[in-house]
């Protein structure tokens, strides 16, 4: 009889344990959902770090748009091709190489 007891306190610890566990490993608040938030944690904080570069470029951009000649012409000449009042312009065009013709290498053995 005492040993049944002891079997049954036993399995009562177990399932006890188990219940316990549960939540742990596979809850609302478990281990592996809380790796998955800080790896998707992560992944944002590299997409910020890179947003906040590219935000910072726009803003000197922006800023230096703003205070001064030189970047609005430079994007002039770029982007539209304007150039200053008496300024020649010149454009250099390379010239393609012209094909060669080649024999065909299948020609008939002339006796």
């Amino acid at each position: 009889m005492q040993e049944l007891k002891l079997k049954a306190l036993t399995l009562i610890f177990v399932i006890l344990i188990a219940l316990l566990q549960y939540p742990l490993w596979l809850g609302k608040g478990s281990w592996l959902r809380v790796w998955e938030l800080n790896r998707k944690v992560h992944v944002q904080q590299e997409k910020n770090t890179a947003l906040k570069a590219r935000n910072a470029m726009l803003d000197a951009e922006v800023r230096d748009l703003k205070s001064g000649k030189a970047a609005i012409e430079e994007r002039a000449r770029s982007e539209l091709g304007m150039i200053k009042q008496d300024e020649v312009f010149f454009q250099v065009i390379e010239s393609q190489p012209q094909q060669q013709i080649q024999p065909s290498t299948q020609q008939q053995a002339q006796p």
